[in-house]
């Protein structure tokens, strides 16, 4: 399996780990043990129900002692995982590419090569304004640099592509909370679930504890999937039937602080940005969360589907308006045609995008780079 964070300088305690079982964990709580002493004040709303998933009455775990991890651009992998990777890639985005590096052959550097340009970019949902900025910077660089060659011009267009591309690719950030709390929020059929499945999985190859939180409480079959995943990966999950999402995260978050687990990924319901209660519903589980722990959530990530294009765009500023987004997962790159809105992303709302993914298996979800990105966007 391929690897994508850097270890920490420092060695882990191995119960920080989880361990290598065969027995799926169970999705509740261990042991029970005495009620948690009684709070001045309740974080959560009277009407709501708190998951009976785990207990949180352990002490606060030390933070003195993190380290922060820093993830530079993923390690190398080794070769064969390498190229099955940008294989993988190139094929996914060929239905997008396909128009774009026909352009480029037996053709002369005139109006018509900028107009066809111009339609394939916006068939790929690039957007009119990152369409726009990237001919208007093509036009100049071939007469700055006086190119006559096609192939020239590809290249040019390749340069100015990863240069737009450049600001999305940062990658996401361990070590510097105890838990580190990640939220992630999303449509309906974005792939929330699934990715969150995924990262369990990249995250336990690095000794990160990892435990999830159901918080799509609305939909059992997106209890039922975590579950799975859970067991997939010996992860414990904090689930509950029915009831306040904020309630059920809000436990995931004290049974991480006193279990001393690394990442706590909470799940939620999908919902559209113009499903007003709802969207105010998302917040509120924010705020809780930052009740639970100070300073939480540590990342906030939107799951979009790349075959909305342009409407994933729109779902980007709304969710980044509402919850002030930290990174995004661009899920279902293979097979669509719309693989330009990641330029319409850069061009209008510059959110990093931690990772990409272009299939179902583990290894289908990959960190972004540009410079790959690019190259199987124009078939280089």
């Amino acid at each position: 399996m391929f690897s994508f964070f850097k270890r920490f300088k420092g060695s882990k305690e191995s119960d920080n780990a989880p361990e290598e079982s065969q027995t799926a964990p169970e999705a509740l709580a261990p042991e029970p043990v005495a009620p948690p002493a009684p709070q001045p004040a309740d974080p959560v709303s009277a009407d709501t129900q708190p998951a009976t998933a785990v207990s949180v009455n352990e002490p606060e775990p030390e933070t003195s002692a993190l380290e922060t991890v820093e993830i530079v651009p993923p390690p190398m992998q080794d070769a064969s995982a390498k190229r099955s990777w940008l294989t993988r890639l190139k094929t996914g985005l060929s239905k997008t590419s396909s128009s774009l590096t026909g352009i480029f052959v037996g053709t002369k550097i005139d109006e018509d090569l900028y107009e066809e340009l111009e339609t394939a970019l916006l068939m790929s949902d690039a957007g009119v304004e990152a369409t726009e900025f990237l001919l208007e910077s093509l036009r100049e660089k071939v007469r700055s640099e006086r190119l006559t060659d096609p192939l020239q011009v590809k290249a040019a267009l390749r340069t100015l592509l990863i240069d737009l591309l450049k600001p999305l690719e940062k990658s996401l950030m361990l070590g510097h909370a105890q838990p580190l709390v990640v939220m992630i929020a999303g449509v309906n059929g974005a792939g929330k679930t699934t990715s969150i499945g995924k990262l369990a999985k990249h995250l336990q190859s690095f000794d990160q504890s990892v435990l999830l939180a159901a918080g799509d409480t609305f939909r059992a079959a997106a209890r039922e999937q975590l579950a799975i995943w859970g067991q997939r990966n010996n992860v414990t999950v904090v689930s509950q039937e029915s009831g306040d999402p904020a309630a059920v995260i809000y436990d995931a978050v004290g049974a991480a602080r006193a279990r001393k687990i690394d990442v706590m990924m909470a799940d939620t319901a999908g919902r559209l940005p113009t499903q007003l209660h709802l969207m105010e519903e998302l917040r509120k589980v924010k705020r809780v969360i930052g009740k639970a722990q100070d300073g939480a959530p540590h990342e906030v990530l939107l799951v979009i589907d790349a075959n909305t294009g342009q409407n994933g765009l729109a779902q980007v500023k709304a969710f980044d308006d509402a919850l002030g987004l930290t990174g995004l997962i661009v899920t279902k790159l293979d097979g669509t045609a719309k693989g330009g809105i990641l330029a319409a992303i850069a061009r209008q709302r510059p959110i990093p995008v931690y990772f990409i993914g272009v299939g179902e298996k583990v290894e289908d979800l990959q960190p972004f780079s540009a410079e790959e990105f690019s190259d199987a966007l124009l078939g280089g």
